[in-house]
């Protein structure tokens, strides 16, 4: 009984151990990725007049999104695959770009760049910082939709859509069975 029970004990603290040097690998990540943008559009911003050709590859960091509700500045990357949701918050590279009048998808894991999501609320300001321009969109709605449901992604032209979507529920652990999604409107200038 006492071997069964060292036994267990450390294959728990194995799990422990492997669970915190992924968290600690995705923060690292995050910060450099961060960094990395902060850099793109400190380049692009020193340069107002300079013309931007605006044509990111899978993987690049591509700007910053910021919701002062969550006191969110998170790193956006081109793509949504798991090498790229590990930096930031992923951009579907199959949808718009903001001012591009269509839909921007954007999504994120609940459990890093996402955890606070849920405290978004309709009316809040969402901002988007692009080298060739900053995005405001407020949030009109959210729901609650299955994993398996790509009902949410599709062509809003010429209407601009800002969608961003995370696994939920928030404190789920494992494979989460639904996604909670956000939809947001441009900010009338």
């Amino acid at each position: 009984m006492k071997k069964l029970a060292t036994l267990l004990m450390i294959i728990g603290i194995a799990f422990l151990g492997v669970g915190i040097y992924q968290y600690v690998n995705i923060q690292i990540a995050e910060k450099k990725t961060h960094s990395e943008a902060e850099e793109l559009l400190a380049r692009a911003y020193a340069e107002p007049n300079k013309e931007i050709i605006f044509e990111p590859e899978i993987g690049d960091a591509i700007g910053l999104l910021n919701i002062d509700k969550i006191d969110a500045s998170i790193a956006i990357i081109e793509g949504t695959d798991p090498e790229e949701l590990k930096h930031g918050v992923g951009h579907m590279a199959q949808t718009a770009l903001p001012g591009e009048n269509d839909q921007i998808l954007l999504s994120g894991h609940r459990d890093t760049v996402f955890t606070r999501l849920g405290e978004v609320e309709i009316g809040d300001i969402i901002e988007i910082k692009l080298p060739y321009g900053t995005f405001e969109y407020e949030m009109v709605d959210s729901i609650i939709v299955s994993a398996d449901d790509t009902s949410v992604i599709g062509s809003t032209a010429p209407n601009e859509e800002l969608v961003i979507s995370t696994c939920y529920p928030f404190g789920y652990i494992g494979s989460a069975p639904d996604r909670y999604v956000i939809y947001a409107v441009p900010v009338e200038k």
